[in-house]
């Protein structure tokens, strides 16, 4: 099996059948959607700084296959149990096993929060890709598309911008922002995703400068800790 078969040919229309039916379905920040462009992302960078197809483009796909919900205790399991499934998959599909142990290795080092640095070039480059959609504008609609669909606020209105304490994304969408997003520029590996994850941050930062800027309209916008 050889990149050309797997781009361009039958197997990955099986790849993309396969991740879209294991996809989670109750998490529209998680859905297909994101896969898709992780793989846009992950196939884009591969491009440029190199990487075998053969192991970033089924590693992009199934990097989410087992989800949880975020409150579910089993979530930090979730990476290491999509690589278990994807190497039983690309197993049944006769894929090399050297190769399967390299998706299995990228997908399970794609954790941000496991904060793992990935010693392979595809593992960097899906870690990359995948922390490409926490930065810029989708970002944004991600984060607070997850904070409706948990119920939780949209911001402190006493310290909106995390000025005098620890942000807290399990009660306020913004804080995401200052927890994850802001910090995802430093974290980039490849020179690609760093071009990109620049551009996006500094999207971000306006984003920030123009909601404190609507802030300051209101009255009594003190409250909103504009100091």
């Amino acid at each position: 099996m050889n990149s050309d078969d797997l781009v361009e040919k039958k197997t990955f229309g099986e790849l993309v059948s396969i991740a879209k039916k294991h996809q989670v379905k109750n998490d529209i920040s998680h859905g297909f959607n994101h896969v898709q462009r992780v793989l846009a992302n992950a196939m884009l960078i591969a491009n440029e700084e190199g990487g075998d197809m053969d192991v970033v483009i089924p590693a992009a796909l199934f990097h989410d296959i087992v989800m949880y919900h975020k409150d579910d205790p089993r979530s930090p399991r979730e990476h290491k149990e999509s690589a278990m499934l994807a190497s039983e998959i690309l197993a049944q599909m006769n894929f090399p096993k050297e190769k399967i142990g390299r998706v299995s290795y990228a997908i399970e080092s794609c954790s941000f929060t496991r904060g793992i640095n990935p010693v392979t070039l595809e593992a960097k480059i899906l870690q990359d890709a995948d922390m490409l959609e926490s930065t810029g504008a989708i970002s944004l609609m991600r984060a607070f598309a997850s904070a409706g669909m948990l119920s939780r606020n949209l911001y402190d209105s006493n310290d909106t911008f995390c000025r005098s304490r620890k942000p807290e994304p399990l009660v306020y969408g913004l804080d995401l922002l200052y927890l994850r997003l802001l910090k995802i520029k430093g974290r980039l590996h490849t020179k690609t995703a760093k071009r990109i994850g620049l551009r996006r941050h500094k999207f971000l930062l306006k984003f920030i400068s123009e909601l404190k800027e609507e802030f300051r309209g209101y009255l009594g916008f003190t409250a909103f800790s504009m100091r």
